[in-house]
């Protein structure tokens, strides 16, 4: 088999709002259901703030101001969709420009639809917040992160 050295760039937003509760994204995709943070692919010829301002706008129909950078992967991640590349994700914290366009709901996986593909928002008290909320590992190791700089600010 030929080795394939693709990169899938992704960059995500970290949206804390006012009650310190973070904002996670539940999606179904093809049928298959995952929580994340808002954001997605980096697409050719765009920069990765310029990506996070879209997939905002895309998946939330919301302007955000990209208040700086959180963190990048720091380990090989294979990606769970198309194996023969590498994940790199970037993290940006993020603060919604005006107050909320969009629905929210209280359980996870909620959707309005049967529909193989659909997306539900969520804000999740940074206070109760746990790795183990999150499907894939880039997202564990940022709340992980975010839970370590809680406990030392």
């Amino acid at each position: 088999m030929d080795k394939v050295n693709k990169f899938n760039v992704r960059v995500y937003g970290i949206c804390v709002n006012e009650n310190q509760e973070l904002l996670v994204a539940d999606e179904r995709i093809n049928g298959v259901e995952m929580t994340k943070l808002p954001g997605g692919g980096l697409e050719f010829g765009e920069g990765p703030v310029e990506c996070v301002r879209r997939e905002f706008i895309e998946e939330c129909g919301q302007e955000v101001e990209v208040l700086g950078h959180f963190y990048t992967t720091d380990f090989f991640v294979l990606s769970a969709f198309h194996t023969q590349s590498q994940i790199i994700s970037i993290y940006y914290r993020v603060k919604l420009r005006s107050t909320p366009l969009f629905k929210t709901k209280n359980r996870k996986f909620d959707f309005n639809t049967k529909d193989s593909t659909s997306i539900a928002f969520r804000w999740v008290p940074l206070q109760e917040l746990s790795p183990a909320e999150f499907t894939f590992p880039i997202d564990k190791r940022v709340a992980e992160l975010l839970i370590d700089s809680m406990q030392t600010s």
